[in-house]
Order: structure tokens, then sequence, then C-alpha cells
């Protein structure tokens, strides 16, 4: 039987409370479980010594015993001085996605083709308003 310190939701909807509890991995999220050994209320503000309460003796003797945390509770078991959490590194996670990278080289392309054609004429505007300055200088002539 693998042994595992997880959350245990309560409370009522859009009002969380959690029961940290040590259960078999097996059980559900909510149902049986061996001990419980704290709480976290995530409704409460950071820096409250009530928003997460941990029986530090009990779970140093739980992990002894191979129980294995959960990603959350090891922060919480973390924080108490219990257990060193390994950081993690997850580089991809800021990567964009695929469409978000096509469209970026869409709005890309269409950048690039708006400043050539916005060069194109302004190399070209020049020979343009050579005749148009040689029309009023003839009529001026015939008038």
């Amino acid at each position: 039987m693998s042994v595992s310190i997880r959350l245990a939701r309560g409370g009522a909807k859009k009002r969380p409370y959690y029961r940290i509890v040590v259960a078999n991995s097996r059980a559900p999220r909510d149902g049986a479980f061996i001990e419980k050994i704290g709480t976290y209320n995530p409704l409460l503000s950071k820096d409250d010594p009530a928003r997460v309460t941990v029986n530090v003796e009990r779970a140093k003797h739980w992990l002894a015993v191979g129980a294995q945390p959960t990603d959350r509770v090891a922060r919480f078991l973390d924080a108490a001085g219990v257990k060193e959490r390994a950081a993690r590194n997850n580089p991809k996670k800021a990567e964009p996605g695929e469409k978000a990278k096509e469209r970026a080289e869409e709005r890309a392309a269409k950048l690039a083709a708006a400043e050539e054609a916005a060069n194109a004429p302004a190399e070209e505007a020049p020979a343009a308003e050579t005749p148009a300055e040689e029309a009023p200088a003839a009529e001026a002539a015939e008038g």
C-alpha cells in the first residue's frame, strides 16, 4: 500500500478549506484517510499563521515511513522546515503554443510588407512631383 500526504477538500461551494491528511494513494480525494496532520485555509492572507497548520512530528514520522507528499503539501512541509523541496524548472512553460507562433509570424510578415509599401512610394514620390511642377509652369507660359 503506497501512502501519500495530500489535501482533502472541505468547506462550502467557493469557500474551500483543506485538511492535510495521510491516506492510501488509491483512496478518493475526500474519502477515507489514515490520519489528519494539519489544515490549510486558502481564504486567509498569506502572512496569517493560521493559513497552514501542520503537526511537524507526525509529518516527520510519515515521511520516515515512506509517505510521499503531493507538490502543494511538499511546499507546506518545506516552509515548516520538515522536508527540503527541490526547485523545479520548466523552461517550456513560458514558450507560446503553435498557433500563437503562427500568428506572430503572420504579423511580422504583414509588418514587413507594410514597411516595404511605405518605403516604395517614398522613393517614387520625387519622380511624380516633377511632372506636376512642370504642368503649372506650362500653363503660365501659355496664358
